[in-house]
């Protein structure tokens, strides 16, 4: 007997495709900390975005940028906090100059994971947008602190995201799609705000990580008992 923990869909999906014995996996989020990562609410009246992912050309940042050109552009207000460090931080911040929007973008750099969960909480909208990946925690970590998720449209966030509903899938460089998608999302405030809702109380009941880390453990430790 064995089992092997699977922390996300994709990987799950992967090991359907080897015909490994799926009675023996354990699909499950390592979780996060909800006592860190916790609700707050933002009425504001203006696209308040963050993006938490690393500077790195996977991540889109650039395509994220140009999207908010075109929102300038239709003189759509809002505030775009990039967190974190990479190689490509001054290419953005000279991409957010030559898109005429500096000012409605703040480049934290690195900041001490502590800072992040208040950043989050003052933001309405989390924006991720990579080329290739599994679930991401960040993710859960924005729905936690009642961002509304806009994500790429690639396996590992279509496991928890469906369209128009609890959040918004995106294209892979998609400018287009993405600055009119993140309009709609700001104009149906109401299904925005029954999403956030809804995400928070999924997040709370399938990805806490004390709880989640438990179940690990137990999982573990009844293989090591079959085997004794």
């Amino acid at each position: 007997a064995h089992l092997i923990h699977a922390w996300g869909p994709v990987m799950a999906i992967h090991m359907k495709a080897t015909d490994v014995d799926m009675t023996k996996v354990l699909v499950l989020p390592k979780g996060i900390d909800q006592s860190l990562f916790s609700p707050s609410s933002n009425n504001s009246n203006k696209i308040e975005a963050i993006v938490t992912r690393s500077l790195q050309p996977e991540y889109r940042h650039d395509s994220i940028l140009k999207s908010f050109g075109i929102l300038n552009q239709k003189g759509i207000d809002f505030c775009l906090t990039i967190v974190g460090n990479g190689t490509r931080l001054q290419f953005l911040k000279d991409l957010a100059k030559e898109l005429q929007i500096e000012n409605k973008v703040i480049f934290t750099g690195r900041i001490p994971n502590t800072e992040l969960p208040k950043l989050l909480q003052q933001a309405n909208i989390y924006i991720s947008m990579p080329i290739t990946e599994g679930v991401s925690a960040s993710l859960f970590e924005a729905m936690a602190c009642n961002c509304f998720p806009v994500v790429s449209d690639i396996p590992g966030n279509q496991s928890w995201i469906k369209h128009r509903e609890n959040g918004q899938l995106i294209e892979i460089d998609n400018i287009d799609m993405l600055a009119e998608e993140l309009i709609w999302s700001f104009e149906n405030s109401e299904l925005r705000n029954e999403a956030i809702i809804r995400n928070r109380k999924f997040v709370e009941e399938n990805a806490n990580y004390d709880t989640n880390m438990k179940i690990i453990s137990e999982k573990y430790h009844e293989l090591l008992d079959m085997r004794n």
